[in-house]
């Protein structure tokens, strides 16, 4: 197990029972106690825990401690607006990648089903509602899945992957700064946000206005690498927008 991986299972030992303690951590991993007390201190400073002595309590009620249908309904006005307006960019006979995320399930929803589309996407929601719409080519990524996202990853999914091109991707991220670029809470679909980005010819970042200036566990890659950033209106993330912007192509507010 990597250090990713330990990480994540921290967290989800954390999510699950409200706290973990460093010497359980260290027994669990046959590790000593200063490696997980750095594991705790990286994962504090990235906001999603706070230590106490002996080990760490839960302090981050952010979308990792939802389920999908909680995050569905978590900013749901501004994801719609946003998604609105993502729609306008798509084309008809467009090849789209989408990653899994209630934000780009919200896009996908308000597209108009006479649109001609073929579908990349590593969402089992996605391709479950897509593929019902004879309208649209749907290639879901086979690989292992994530059953609480309901999203796939692995080293199947990253090889079939590598075979498709696309004309859009709209991709769902978790975090967004000009230092540490686009940030997931999901280590292994990390990999699969890097290619799509690599294998697409217009990259647009679809993020609500809290996942400015923050950052989550994993990266994808640099701002450099997005093209559009399709975002919310709010004043309190200003200063972040404008440290984004001379980055990218452009930066859309709705």
């Amino acid at each position: 197990m990597d250090v990713f991986e330990r990480k994540q299972k921290i967290l989800e030992i954390l999510h699950r029972d409200g706290r973990v303690k460093v010497n359980e951590l260290s027994s669990l991993f046959d590790i000593s106690d200063v490696t997980i007390r750095m594991d705790l201190a990286d994962l504090e400073a990235k906001g999603l825990l706070s230590r106490i002595h002996g080990g760490a309590v839960s302090s981050y009620k952010s979308y990792y401690n939802m389920s999908m249908q909680q995050r569905l309904s978590t900013n749901q006005e501004q994801k719609q607006a946003i998604a609105r307006r993502i729609v306008e960019m798509i084309k008809d006979y467009d090849t789209i990648m989408l990653n899994a995320g209630t934000t780009t399930l919200t896009v996908f929803r308000m597209i108009p089903e006479k649109m001609n589309l073929s579908i990349v996407t590593n969402s089992v929601a996605i391709a479950l509602e897509a593929g019902a719409n004879p309208n649209f080519n749907v290639v879901l990524l086979g690989g292992t899945v994530n059953s609480t996202y309901q999203f796939i990853y692995g080293d199947d999914a990253i090889a079939q992957l590598g075979k498709y091109h696309a004309d859009k991707l709209i991709l769902s991220v978790d975090g967004i700064t000009l230092e540490n670029g686009l940030t997931t809470f999901y280590n292994r679909e990390a990999e699969i946000d890097r290619l799509m980005l690599a294998h697409s010819a217009t990259r647009i970042i679809a993020a609500d206005s809290s996942k400015l200036g923050r950052t989550a566990f994993a990266r994808i890659a640099g701002i450099s690498e997005v093209d559009y950033i399709v975002t919310n209106r709010d004043d309190s993330a200003a200063e972040e927008l404008e440290q984004l912007r001379p980055a990218v192509q452009d930066i859309i507010t709705v």
